[in-house]
């Protein structure tokens, strides 16, 4: 499906009155060097995609994995255009879940093609931030194609303070004194860094391409804003690698901690087994049955062997109790 298309010269949109699929009408009305074609697709069929390489000469290479998506954030070079692949995030906190999407880029010198799929990172707000700023698209489909990096890269961030809070919400509740089953939540988390990890640190070298002049399609004007997204992009490989450490410290921590609850339940059910192992042993001395035994005719001997048992068993709780082991 085609959400949008247009023709931009001088930095201004340009309103042609034609088809969005009359791509041959957007391209004949090319007139400045620097004048360009961006058109946006959302999850298109393999048809759809197919009648648009036919129109702008797209390399087959590149369309079967526009096509098939589930690519590996990457940049490609096919002649004179371009194939840039990058991944989108967003986090669904009710599940401590990291969704993803994908963005292909197809980029000439007189085109931008945005294929997009997944419900996330709309492009909508990237095409009319950067036609709010005409000397950007002056500038040619460079300036397309930072707006799209610079809004997804963005959206890594977002994500990332995201889990940052839930990774906040881990350390408090293992150094709590309420028992909970942390491990199962950590292990969520670190499994959707590494989703994480995987849309941000491939993309840091095609990225440092476009901020340091590797790539001859970017126009020079454009490369301080690549530089400005590759710093946010490293912020974020950063940032990922931080909460990734804090995550495995908690594990560790979480697992001590079972091993001292481990170790004060022990104490706490010895110390009850000898609350209850002292008065059966007096119990079983008093209670032997033989001639001569102590006390055999004396009325007070059963009151005295249970006030002996009471005594007992407080003594030993008052000493547990100061022990810590109650």
């Amino acid at each position: 499906m085609i959400v949008d298309s247009a023709l931009y010269s001088e930095g201004h949109r340009v309103d042609l009155g034609c088809d969005p699929h009359e791509f041959d009408k957007m391209r004949a009305a090319i007139k400045g060097e620097r004048d360009f074609v961006w058109l946006g697709l959302y999850s298109p069929s393999a048809q759809e995609l197919a009648e648009v390489a036919d129109a702008f000469e797209l390399h087959p290479l590149a369309v079967e994995d526009a096509v098939n998506a589930h690519q590996r954030p990457k940049l490609e070079r096919y002649g004179d255009s371009l194939f840039l692949v990058l991944k989108t995030l967003w986090y669904v906190d009710a599940d401590d879940q990291v969704e993803t999407g994908e963005i292909n880029l197809f980029v000439g010198p007189d085109f931008v093609i945005t294929v997009r799929h997944g419900r996330g990172a709309e492009l909508e707000a990237a095409r009319h931030g950067v036609e709010a700023d005409p000397w950007k698209l002056a500038q040619g489909p460079s300036a397309a194609v930072y707006a799209v990096a610079d809004r997804v890269v963005d959206g890594y961030l977002n994500v990332l303070d995201e889990l940052e809070t839930d990774v906040d919400e881990v350390e408090t509740s293992v150094f709590s004194t309420e028992r909970s089953n942390d491990a199962a939540r950590i292990y969520t988390l670190k499994r959707e860094l590494a989703e994480v990890r995987r849309a941000v640190l491939p993309l840091r070298d095609p990225i440092q391409g476009f901020a340091t002049g590797a790539v001859p399609v970017v126009d020079p004007d454009i490369q301080p804003f690549f530089r400005d997204v590759l710093d946010h992009l490293n912020r974020a490989a950063d940032l990922a690698d931080t909460l990734e450490s804090l995550l495995s410290s908690a594990f560790e921590a979480h697992l001590a901690q079972i091993s001292v609850q481990q170790n004060d339940d022990m104490r706490k059910i010895s110390a009850g087994a000898a609350l209850v192992v002292v008065p059966t042993f007096i119990a079983g001395v008093y209670g032997m049955n033989f001639e001569h035994m102590p006390e055999l005719s004396w009325t007070l001997g059963y009151p005295m062997a249970l006030l002996l048992m009471a005594a007992s068993v407080t003594g030993l709780w008052v000493f547990f109790k100061k022990s810590g082991w109650l």
